[in-house]
């Protein structure tokens, strides 16, 4: 079974109208090498409960497990998934108040699969983290599956004798791409610690392969001084990714052509009317956004930096958000005083991280409780000893 098969059996399995049974067997396991995962199926009789059952039930089996458990839930998750978090965050974030959690024996990540192994990388081998649905994936960090990635590098530092490359992935990858960048001298990044990361990699070599978000990776080197035609796109699918040589050897950074979907909507005439409506708008935007869109905005910082910009604005300002509709919302209602709306206004919220919902919840802590654990994410010892590395790297950072 390839990745993209099993993705596809576990988003099948997780629908109730194609679910076969009650109570299904465990999936098969998908061939993936950077973790040891088994999908349970929740049963049908969850999907129907009311929202006064399904919290009755979390808070109690909550109460049950007491200190034991932690629950983390990042800032791109519904408001529903949200009030039962102890944490919220970006994904790095999670995973530090996870790794932070004394005398704990299971972490509950209402997230996405590569914040969940993260999370595993950084806690110690006997804590247990639970995805609630292991269908909530990640459309960009899929789109570096790591056998391409593996082939792509072994085709460019062919094509590169001498030039030293050194690799960067964002947090948004998988546990064996983080292993990857850790046995290659590479480091792992965030949207917040990006331009520290090209730092420390142009330290130690001639050219950054960044990946899999093409436009984090060009923003971070434009706005670092790096000249467009010196960064170009690698496309897995084409030889030389796409390039002609002496494009390839011109070039500083090699991005991978990945995106995120969520963020690739937002459009420089979203920003222009949003200025021609509310006059003085202040416009931020995600750095996974477009090139085009970043440089239309007024400032771009990762969700962190936008909640503490609107945090720290004055009542009676306008803002115009480019990122997921679930924390735009969130925003809105914590400021009353401020006018805080979504500069796409239909998009849609991070289709993989709604696929946590309550009753996902309610059914993973029943299983606690029960003795059981279901939907563990767990990295084999090889991947979470290199992947390690490439996380102490980035935490190295001044």
């Amino acid at each position: 079974m390839t990745a993209s098969e099993g993705v596809a059996l576990l988003e099948r399995y997780s629908d109730p109208d194609t679910c076969p049974t009650d109570r299904l067997e465990p999936l098969p396991l998908v061939e993936e090498p950077a973790f040891v995962s088994w999908q349970q199926e929740i049963p049908r009789s969850y999907l129907g409960l009311p929202t006064e059952e399904l919290d009755r039930r979390i808070r109690e089996a909550r109460a049950v497990l007491g200190p034991r458990l932690v629950v983390l839930g990042h800032h791109y998750q519904r408001d529903e998934v949200i009030r039962y978090a102890d944490y919220t965050g970006d994904s790095f974030k999670l995973a530090r108040h996870a790794a932070a959690q004394q005398d704990i024996e299971y972490v509950l990540f209402c997230g996405v699969h590569f914040m969940a192994e993260s999370a595993d990388i950084l806690t110690p081998p006997e804590v247990a983290v639970i995805l609630p649905n292991m269908a909530a994936g990640c459309s960009m960090a899929d789109m570096a599956d790591p056998a391409d990635v593996f082939a792509a590098w072994d085709e460019m530092t062919a094509a590169l004798p001498g030039e030293r490359i050194i690799p960067v992935t964002y947090m948004n990858s998988a546990a064996s791409l983080k292993a990857f960048v850790g046995r290659r001298d590479g480091i792992v990044c965030t949207s917040g610690n990006a331009p520290r990361t090209f730092d420390y990699a142009f330290a130690r070599g001639e050219k950054v392969l960044f990946f899999p978000d093409q436009h984090l990776g060009r923003n971070t080197g434009h706005d670092m001084g790096i000249p467009l035609d010196e960064m170009v796109v690698w496309d897995w699918r084409r030889p030389l990714g796409g390039n002609a040589p002496e494009e390839l050897a011109r070039a500083r950074v090699i991005l991978w052509k990945g995106h995120c979907s969520t963020h690739q909507r937002f459009s420089v005439a979203q920003i222009e009317r949003a200025r021609a409506e509310r006059p003085g708008v202040n416009v931020i935007v995600h750095p996974e956004c477009s090139r085009e869109v970043v440089a239309a905005a007024d400032a771009s910082g990762s969700t962190e930096r936008i909640i503490q910009a609107i945090d720290a604005a004055p009542a009676g300002s306008v803002w115009g958000v480019g990122t997921e509709i679930n924390l735009v919302n969130r925003l809105a209602s914590q400021h009353p005083d401020k006018t805080v709306f979504c500069l796409d206004p239909v998009v849609c919220p991070c289709s993989t991280m709604y696929r946590i919902h309550p009753a996902y919840l309610a059914w993973t802590l029943e299983e606690l409780v029960a003795g059981r654990v279901a939907n563990r994410v767990a990295v084999d010892a090889e991947t979470r000893e290199w992947a390690l590395v490439a996380l102490e790297r980035m935490l190295a950072l001044p």
